[in-house]
C-alpha cells in the first residue's frame, strides 16, 4: 500500500476530461455515488508502459455502467486514450490504473435521473496486492461470513461500486483473525470466489472454477483459462461446494490487483503450491509483458 494516504499522493488525475493535479480531485460530498453507491469503475495493471487487456477493461466499464442505468459521456477510445496519456504523464512503466464513473450532486435521492455522470481516472504504483512472502508459500483464506447474492437481487453483472460493501467487511473480518483473504460462497451456498479475486482449484491435473453466474466473469480469470487451454490443461467450469475442498490438491485466486497467487489454506482445507499453479503463475506474468516486436528484435 502507498506509505502515504491516497489523497495526498502526486501527479495527476484525469477528470471529466481534464488532466488535474491530484490533490484537486474533489467531488461534493453530498454526490449521489457517495450516497447511493451509484457509480462503477475498473482495475487495470501497466506493465512495461502498456496497460493489459486495457480496451476489454473499458467495454466493461461502460457495460456496468449501462446495467446501472446510466450512459458513460465519453466513448471506450477516449477512455484508452486518457488512461494512455495519464500513465504516461505519471512516468510510470508498472501501475495500476483505476477508472470510475459515477452520478454527480445535482440531485439527492434515491431517484437522480438528470444528475451529471462524471469519470476520473487515477494511476498510482501498486506492486502486490498481498504480502510478497505470504504469496509465495500461499496465502490463507477464511471462509466468509456473506454470500454472494442472488442476480435477481443485485445487478451482479456490473462492476458496481456498491456489490463490494460486504467484499470490505468480510476482508478486514479475515484480517482480525490473521488471514490474508476471504472465500465467499453464493445464496446457494456454492463457492463463488475471495472479495476481489476469481478462485481456482486443481485436482488430478485438472483445473476446477465456479461458474460466474452471480459474480463478476473477470478479465484475469478469462485470461488465466485460455492459458491453461494454450498448456493443454483440462478446465471445468461447474458448481462447486464447499465440502469438495477437501479433495482439491491446489489452489488459487487470479485478478487483475492479485494476479495469480497461490493458496495455502482456506479454513481447515490445505493445499499444496503445486507445479500447474506455477506455471499458470509464470504464464500469466509473462502473458502481461509487452511483447517485442519482429522489427525490435
Amino acid at each position: 500500500m502507498a506509505a502515504v494516504p491516497f489523497d495526498q499522493l502526486e501527479g495527476f488525475i484525469w477528470l471529466n476530461g481534464e488532466f488535474v493535479k491530484w490533490a484537486d480531485a474533489k467531488i461534493h460530498v453530498l454526490s449521489h455515488g457517495l450516497h447511493y453507491a451509484s457509480a462503477v469503475f475498473e482495475g487495470e495493471r501497466a506493465y512495461g508502459g502498456e496497460i493489459f487487456k486495457l480496451t476489454e477493461h473499458t467495454e466493461r466499464l461502460h457495460e456496468s455502467a449501462r446495467i446501472l442505468g446510466f450512459t458513460i459521456p465519453w466513448s471506450v477510445q477516449e477512455i484508452d486514450d486518457a488512461c494512455r496519456e495519464l500513465l504516461a504523464r505519471q512516468g510510470f512503466a508498472d501501475a495500476y490504473v483505476r477508472p470510475i464513473a459515477w452520478r454527480g450532486s445535482e440531485m439527492m435521492g434515491v431517484s437522480a435521473q438528470n444528475n451529471r455522470i462524471n469519470l476520473a481516472i487515477a494511476i498510482w504504483q501498486w506492486p502486490s496486492y498481498f504480502d510478497p512472502e505470504q504469496r509465495l508459500k500461499g496465502i490463507r483464506l477464511d471462509m466468509a461470513e456473506y454470500r454472494r447474492p442472488d442476480p435477481r437481487t443485485a445487478p451482479s453483472k456490473s462492476k458496481a461500486a456498491g456489490l463490494y460493501m460486504i467484499c470490505t467487511l468480510s476482508k478486514h473480518a479475515a484480517e482480525a483473525k490473521g488471514y490474508a483473504d476471504a472465500m465467499m460462497l453464493d445464496w446457494r451456498g456454492q463457492v463463488a470466489e475471495a472479495t476481489g479475486a476469481n478462485i481456482f482449484f486443481v485436482r488430478d491435473g485438472v483445473l476446477h472454477t465456479p461458474t460466474p453466474d452471480c459474480f463478476l466473469d473477470g478479465i484475469t480469470r478469462r485470461t488465466v483459462i485460455d492459458l491453461a487451454r494454450r498448456r493443454g490443461i483440462e478446465v471445468v467450469e461447474r458448481a462447486i461446494m464447499p465440502e469438495e475442498l477437501e479433495g482439491f490438491e491446489q489452489c488459487f485466486l487470479c485478478g487483475t490487483a492479485a494476479e495469480v497467487t497461490p493458496v495455502s489454506e482456506i479454513g481447515p482445507y490445505r493445499f499444496e503450491v503445486g507445479e500447474i499453479t506455477r506455471l499458470l503463475m509464470n504464464d500469466y506474468a509473462n502473458e502481461v509483458r509487452p511483447k517485442l516486436s519482429v522489427a525490435a528484435q
